[in-house]
């Protein structure tokens, strides 16, 4: 189990890093999203970005110690709780929200692989 966790933790860390970069650059897709689709300000926009990064970030530490990374997975679970409550009530329905629901479930797994 604990190299299923670990496994998963660096998958996380490259999909957090990527989605915070492309957050972060001001990528147009996602300031349409968050704009447009979302009704979100680009400046909460930047704020996820700097999460994302952030929880990457405390993911990446939380292999040498273990409780970062339990709260950096925990933190990253309730954003991505948001992201898939904000694709389901701006109506997008299931298939749009299944890369956030994908990412709190995986986050879920490692959450509880590093609770001791």
């Amino acid at each position: 189990m604990k190299w299923v966790v670990r496994i998963l933790q660096a998958l996380l860390i490259v999909a957090f890093v990527m989605a915070g970069i492309m957050k972060l650059t001001g990528n147009v897709d996602q300031v349409e999203l968050f704009t447009e689709t979302f009704d979100y300000s680009k400046s909460f926009m930047y704020f996820v970005g700097v999460c994302e990064i952030l929880g990457a970030l405390g993911l990446l530490i939380g292999f040498w110690k273990s409780k970062i990374a339990l709260l950096a997975s925990g933190g990253l679970v309730l954003l991505m709780g948001g992201a898939a409550y904000s694709h389901f009530n701006a109506g997008q329905g299931f298939e749009e929200a299944m890369r956030s629901l994908v990412l709190f479930v995986l986050g879920i797994v490692v959450f509880i692989g590093k609770i001791k």
